[in-house]
């Protein structure tokens, strides 16, 4: 009882938690981005809860990553992101983001907690506010919205002298 005390009290003072799946080409997994992913976490904006890598092969067979799988292929020093399995990531969660994903395309599954927003968050909670929606609007949809806006002002943009 009392452990459940404690975590309750640790949930309560923590930031809101997010996850992401990024799906790119097998032949390009480079590890390019992962500097920029230990900054944030060095700077105290982000805390990884769990990471976890996957592949689909031409044949649809899906094989977890491990961190030295990782270090093999020279993606990333497996060192980085030891411990970083909170278990709150689980293999159904794995296996649903993989069915998602194509033959010859691999995935990293991150959770974290977005520490900057901690003392928002717990102000929220303490003044009996609740997360009642959220959500992410991926860059692309942006542009596409944009480009739409765009359109239709230089369509709504009848020509000077012209009759309405």
């Amino acid at each position: 009882m009392t452990a459940d005390l404690q975590q309750a009290a640790e949930l309560d003072q923590m930031g809101p938690v997010d996850y992401l799946v990024v799906a790119f080409p097998t032949d390009r997994m480079t590890g390019e981005a992962f500097p920029m992913l230990i900054d944030l976490v060095e700077r105290g904006i982000i805390r990884i809860l769990d990471l976890a890598f996957f592949r689909k092969d031409a044949d649809g067979t899906v094989t977890t990553l491990s961190q030295v799988d990782l270090e093999r292929m020279k993606v990333l020093e497996a060192a980085l992101f030891e411990g970083a399995a909170s278990g709150l990531l689980g293999m159904d969660d794995v296996g649903e983001a993989a069915e998602a994903l194509e033959p010859g395309t691999a995935a990293a599954v991150l959770v974290y907690e977005n520490v900057w927003a901690t003392p928002f968050a717990i102000a929220l909670r303490r003044s009996g506010g609740q997360v009642v929606g959220s959500g992410h609007i991926p860059v692309q949809a942006l542009v596409a919205a944009l480009d739409a806006v765009e359109a239709q002002e230089s369509g709504d943009a009848a020509p000077a002298g012209s009759a309405g």
